[in-house]
């Protein structure tokens, strides 16, 4: 009886310094991972880096082509002076300048867009050309209180969000007769624009519309914006590339194919805020009202590689656990400095994928820079395991994970929802294989 019980108490005894054991190798490895979080951070933070010195990059390349475009206008201007004259003071006068903006406006842009590249970054430029066409009310029956309305002095504006992209003399042609635009300073509308001076042609004389109508060839980057500044504005937009994103304040109708686009809008003058007419600084912000076209790099890779080095924790996590469970299932010891050492390489991995990513295809580099890990890690294994089958299953799991993140990486829209179902079914493997370890 006394031997029974004190070979009860030796297994008590064996099993609790077990227990003991896997608790405390359980909580090194915790730490280790948790250690292994703070170059996962410094590969996030490499990352943006790298993402930004891109976007500089792309920006001064964009400099030398011409920037993103906002088109606004045409706007006819006629200065005008108000006189003030009131019994026992001095007479005041007062110069203003009345904005109205085309009854119609059209807009037809055929946009040519090219990648350009400058050592390993890329941009995206185009030249585009644009009709304008639509007309202006008769001025006849203008007429503000004690005020003289300069007819002669009239103007035309175009508001041209970077000048340097335009590569045409412009030729505005208004009732027939051909102008030519002139480069002039800033006004209400934009910063930036081409004026102009239709000598004798607007006249409270003139009871029919002004019609108007220009031919522009625009280079621009990124992107080409509108402002609905007519009371009808209809844009339409056609180029050759597969993959534009529509912004702005409207939606239009479009259709889409595998290599080019074609899109059309139709904004009324109550659908925005932008009056028929204002005397000086009397408008609000008109960009708010743009629309346009951006055209959509479909292959971004820093965007992709922070989103697969945000998984670093699951893939160390779940990589620790197979090597704890050999360990605890073949009672071979593996050392925590090994288990630091599989945790750098698969750290490693993200820094590898950033850097081909930089030079290949994404897909490319992913397939280059898992393959690479999983075979750094199987190799170490076995050299630890020494047993192939282990070795196997590892180099198994580690490649079902990178399939997973890469179908993960891949299905933006429900990549959330994949990668939840994804993690449970994982975490219910892990408590099936773990129920009987004590």
């Amino acid at each position: 009886m006394e031997t029974d019980k004190k070979q009860e108490e030796k297994s008590a005894q064996l099993l609790t310094s077990i227990a003991q054991s896997l608790t405390l190798k359980g909580f090194i490895i915790g730490i280790i991972t948790l250690l292994l979080l703070i170059p996962g951070v410094m590969i996030q933070n490499l990352i943006r880096e790298r993402e930004d010195r891109s976007k500089e990059t792309i920006r001064k390349i964009n400099e030398k082509w011409s920037l993103s475009q906002t088109l606004c206008g045409p706007v006819l201007t006629i200065p005008f002076t108000t006189t003030y004259a009131e019994k026992g003071k001095e007479t005041t006068i007062e110069q203003h300048l009345l904005y109205l903006t085309p009854e119609d406006l059209n807009i037809e842009t055929r946009l040519f867009p090219e990648e350009r590249y400058y050592g390993i970054y890329k941009t995206i430029l185009y030249k585009s050309e644009i009709h304008l066409s639509g007309q202006f009310a008769p001025v006849n029956q203008l007429n503000i209180e004690n005020s003289v309305l300069h007819f002669d002095k009239a103007y035309i504006s175009l508001g041209i969000s970077d000048l340097r992209g335009v590569t045409n003399y412009l030729n505005f042609n208004l009732n027939g007769k051909q102008y030519t635009a002139e480069i002039g300073s800033g006004n209400v509308l934009m910063d930036k624009r081409l004026v102009v001076y239709p000598e004798g042609a607007v006249t409270p004389e003139t009871t029919e519309a002004f019609r108007f109508e220009c031919d522009l060839n625009l280079n621009g980057s990124s992107s080409i914006n509108f402002i609905p500044i007519g009371n009808t504005t209809r844009v339409k937009i056609e180029g050759d590339w597969k993959s534009p994103g529509f912004i702005g304040s409207f939606t239009p109708e479009y259709k889409l194919d595998d290599k080019s686009f074609n899109a059309s809008w139709n904004v009324l003058s109550f659908n925005r805020s932008i009056p028929e007419s204002w005397i000086d600084n009397g408008i609000g912000e008109v960009q708010n009202a743009s629309f346009g076209v951006t055209l959509v790099d479909t292959v971004d890779h820093y965007q992709q590689n922070m989103r697969s080095a945000k998984y670093a924790f699951m893939f160390i996590a779940l990589t620790f656990v197979v090597f704890f469970f050999v360990e605890v299932l073949t009672k071979k010891r593996i050392h925590p400095v090994q288990y630091l050492l599989v945790g750098i390489a698969l750290i490693l991995f993200y820094s590898l994928l950033l850097s081909i990513s930089e030079q290949l295809n994404f897909a490319i580099a992913y397939l280059i820079a898992g393959s690479a890990t999983i075979a750094l890690i199987t190799t170490y294994a076995h050299s630890v395991f020494r047993n192939k089958t282990q070795t196997g299953i590892l180099a198994f799991i580690l490649c079902v994970l990178y399939i997973f993140l890469y179908v993960v990486l891949q299905l933006e829209d429900i990549a959330l929802l994949i990668g939840s179902i994804g993690l449970f079914i994982i975490l219910g493997i892990i408590m099936y294989v773990s129920r009987k370890i004590l």
